[in-house]
């Protein structure tokens, strides 16, 4: 059986290593936002290019508190409408809601899967004050183009980067975190930098956005005791920040066999039933999953089923037809609700073996 995802073996890599972490942080007695989560916010920033990390709980904390946070200076108003890709995970929607801002739901490009620059151009109003732009599957969305627009017309661009650890804008080699206002990261145990454990962080060059989102994390308090604001309690784990510090020194060679296992499939798969991804530059897409299409999907799943080769779906219902968003399904989405309906995503992983990789694409050309 070859796994979709094999998570003991990769971090069974690192085994010694966080032994000895986890005994460095039994016996230093300080478990909350320590030296552990202070180095990790430091590398990171620095891993990122920019001047703040801020390390917080999950990744739709991450979202939420950069909304909450612009909201707290006044950039953004209760009820303001942002733009976000109807074609994307809920939380990057929950994170515009809960925020008590109104997410305003843009096709995707059909081929990158990311929020389309055209479409977004048809959804402007007086209202709209920020867009969302998540890089989706490991992609960078056209940044170049979204901030373009977004400088025309004075409002905001956060990026969830959630899926997008390492990936580079190749006209100016800027990483994802550092090409917008602001970035969410999740350090969910499955993304290209995971945990053991949910986390999440805040990146960003904005001075005053990193200082109320430090106190937005920890019960709106600056000093013990002292609540400026009404704040929430979304702390980066100590631990799950060292497990970090040491993953982080092995993420650009991660990625880079995720992208070397990527061009495998690019070069090897040459079936017509599957359609290939559409990445316009390698640097740019750090393949956190590695999706195809394809138009009669439940038999190719009994297929892969029946050939031992895992998968997954990302994602089999769009946001806009979940029962937790009822306002929003009667929109009509046709892109988005076709793209859900057919993408499937491979065995994508820095521990996966030529020979691995070998047996799937031969799986799929025999499909």
């Amino acid at each position: 059986m070859i796994k979709f995802l094999d998570l003991h073996k990769i971090n069974s890599r690192f085994s010694n290593e966080f032994s000895e972490k986890f005994s460095s942080f039994l016996q230093s007695g300080h478990y909350i936002l320590g030296q552990e989560v202070q180095a990790f916010e430091t590398h990171f920033a620095t891993y990122c290019d920019v001047k703040h990390c801020i390390g917080v709980a999950n990744g739709l904390d991450a979202l939420t508190l950069i909304f909450r946070g612009f909201i707290e200076l006044g950039a953004l108003q209760p009820n303001d409408k942002i733009l976000v890709p109807a074609n994307t995970y809920i939380a990057s929607i929950l994170s515009v809601i809960n925020s008590g801002l109104q997410p305003v739901f843009v096709e995707p490009d059909e081929t990158t899967f990311n929020i389309s620059p055209s479409e977004i151009e048809k959804n402007l109003s007086s209202d709209v004050k920020g867009i969302l732009a998540v890089h989706l599957y490991g992609q960078l969305a056209d940044m170049e183009s979204i901030n373009a627009i977004a400088k025309a017309n004075n409002f905001l661009v956060i990026e969830d980067a959630a899926q997008a650890h390492g990936a580079i804008q190749g006209s100016d080699g800027n990483k994802a975190g550092n090409l917008s206002d602001a970035a969410a990261f999740s350090f969910y145990p499955s993304k290209n930098l995971g945990a053991l454990g949910d986390a999440g962080a805040v990146t960003t060059n904005h001075d005053q956005l990193a200082d109320k989102i430090r106190i937005l994390r920890n019960y709106g308090s600056s000093k013990k005791y002292i609540n400026d604001i009404q704040g929430i309690n979304s702390r980066l784990d100590e631990l799950q920040a060292g497990i970090l510090n040491i993953k982080l020194e092995h993420l650009d060679a991660d990625n880079k066999k995720r992208q070397d296992i990527a061009q495998q499939y690019f070069s090897g798969i040459k079936n017509p039933k599957i359609q290939l991804p559409d990445c316009r530059d390698i640097e740019a897409h750090v393949f956190h999953v590695f999706v195809v299409r394809v138009e009669q999907r439940e038999d190719f799943i009994r297929y892969l089923e029946a050939h031992n080769i895992g998968y997954l779906i990302h994602y089999p219902i769009p946001p806009h037809k979940q029962n937790a968003l009822l306002p929003y399904k009667t929109l009509y989405l046709p892109v988005t609700e076709s793209i859900h309906d057919s993408v499937l995503s491979l065995p994508m992983s820095p521990v996966m073996t030529s020979e691995e990789v070998q047996t799937v694409i031969n799986a799929l050309n025999n499909y």
